[in-house]
């Protein structure tokens, strides 16, 4: 077991932290041929996704190419990716004649999406939730694929239900949840014409300290600002188990193809998470407004069964958070917008 700091003071040792494997990767990594490709991987998740890859293959002695490709608009994601071993390889995803281009592979990882933005310019939201796969879903029709979805596919479900499982029925609010459907009914469709493995990994809020719902609930406890109550509940996990798990997918991929739900089977409200804070802040949070009866969740039994119980509690998390803000660590300013109910993002 990894073991884990009491604060975390700065991004180098943030990032260490989450891109330190465990055994169960470094275990899994050696059956994973190269090269892995990573489509995506200049976002939120991916930088830290492949380096976790490329530590777990060098500590394990495999010999693994991690390609991330992406459009690299931050130059700095680039050269810490190549810091860390890792190759990458740029991109417009979205211009089908650079896909020829990109490694041949037996292993991909999927994290392209676009969410905020999407009332102002839904067809750039519909073009990269739908277009991308399928341009994906052709080219790397003979690999295992695992394409990060998420969990506003389901409908809002009550809070003392445990979560929408994978079996529950499709009903999102709003343009977004829509489009990340398609996107999960186009890969469907390439799979099963081309017969190709595939696993849909339904992602319920990843936390890093730069962002996240406990970021965003601590910058406005910090700030004195108010919290909206509307959206009361939610689930999360530490982003370093998120992917762990994201890349251990690769050996759920089948056809049919696989569902999963990715969080933390806690169903947490927003009111006790902001307490806590508070408390650990020496600041009093502020509310608006009051919970509602139903939320975003998802129920990841699943997932805890392939894979293991979480390791990283809510607690340490809480505490992390609470010395970054108050230590006014980085912020990617990307605020997730939880707090949002009709799907408007």
């Amino acid at each position: 077991m990894i073991e884990l700091p009491k604060i975390i003071k700065d991004e180098a040792q943030l990032d260490s932290i989450l891109t330190q494997p465990s055994d169960a990767l470094r275990d899994f990594i050696t059956q994973v041929s190269s090269p892995l490709v990573i489509l995506g991987a200049g976002g939120k998740m991916g930088p830290t996704l492949a380096v976790l890859a490329k530590h777990a293959a060098d500590l394990a002695g495999h010999p693994l190419e991690v390609i991330a490709v992406s459009r690299y608009s931050n130059t700095a994601t680039r050269q810490w990716l190549e810091n860390n071993g890792v190759q990458t390889r740029t991109a417009d995803l979205l211009d089908r004649n650079q896909w020829m281009d990109l490694p041949d592979s037996e292993n991909v990882i999927y994290l392209v999406g676009q969410k905020f933005g999407t009332e102002a310019n839904p067809g750039l939201t519909w073009a990269m939730n739908t277009l991308v796969p399928s341009l994906t879903a052709n080219r790397y029709r003979s690999a295992s694929i695992v394409a990060l979805s998420t969990g506003c596919v389901y409908p809002l479900v009550p809070v003392d239900s445990g979560g929408a499982t994978e079996d529950s029925p499709l009903n999102p609010p709003g343009e977004y949840a829509a489009a990340c459907l398609a996107r999960e009914r186009l890969f469907e469709y390439h799979a099963t014409q081309h017969q190709t493995p595939l696993t849909l990994v339904r992602l319920n809020y990843a936390i890093d300290l730069r962002y996240g719902v406990l970021h965003d609930i601590a910058q406005k406890i910090y700030l004195g600002q108010p919290i909206d109550l509307g959206m009361g509940h939610f689930n999360c996990i530490w982003q370093g188990e998120a992917n762990e798990r994201i890349l251990r997918s690769l050996d759920l991929c089948a056809n049919p193809h696989r569902v999963l739900n990715l969080t933390a089977p806690e169903t947490i409200a927003v009111r006790t998470v902001a307490t806590r804070l508070g408390e650990l802040m020496d600041c009093e949070a502020q509310f608006t407004g009051t919970e509602a009866d139903t939320a975003w969740l998802s129920d990841p039994a699943q997932s805890i069964d392939a894979f293991g119980p979480l390791t990283v509690e809510l607690e340490t998390m809480l505490q992390w958070t609470a010395y970054w803000t108050t230590h006014e660590g980085r912020s990617l300013g990307k605020p997730t917008h939880f707090e949002v109910r009709d799907g408007k993002y």
